[in-house]
């Protein structure tokens, strides 16, 4: 496992009008009730704004005008997978993320949201939550990065 890298990453918290943040719950989430935020790979050579508005789109159906980044984590966050899931996921070839996350306002409708707008979709149904949930809301090897992430934009939300 120190032997491989880390994919490159962005996520993205993005909050509605009253504060809440979007939570989706993953179509492969077979063991427990974990909800995550919206992130996805960085291609290469692709802007990291333009990425998350990428990822943002695949995962959720949110166009870009009714999103608005408001907020942008400078420091790249890392974790790693647990031991069962290495050699897993994105074809074995990392042994965990590093991400940069991003703060959104959205400002669209609950009818601008559609979770089967990329084949195949991530989630299967999603709900808005008080940001400072989101940390018992993600599985437990992410809980580190929703945390720090909750506290860099708290005041922004």
């Amino acid at each position: 496992m120190s032997n491989l890298g880390y994919r490159p990453c962005v996520g993205v918290m993005l909050v509605n009008a009253e504060g809440k943040a979007f939570v989706g719950k993953r179509i492969d989430n077979r063991e427990g009730d974990w909800w995550q935020m919206p992130q996805g790979g960085v291609d290469d050579g692709e802007d990291l704004a333009e990425a998350v508005l990428r990822e943002l789109a695949e995962e959720t159906g949110v166009a870009a005008h009714l999103v608005s980044i408001i907020g942008r984590i400078e420091e790249a966050m890392r974790y790693d997978l647990p031991e069962e899931l290495v050699g897993k996921l994105w074809g074995g070839k990392y042994r965990g993320q590093e991400q940069i996350w991003f703060l959104a306002r959205f400002s669209g409708t609950e009818a601008d949201i559609d979770l089967e707008a990329h084949d195949p979709p991530e989630f299967c149904e999603y709900r808005w939550v008080d940001p400072e949930q989101l940390p018992e809301l993600i599985v437990p090897f992410k809980k580190r990065v929703y945390r720090t992430v909750v506290e860099e934009f708290r005041a922004l939300v």
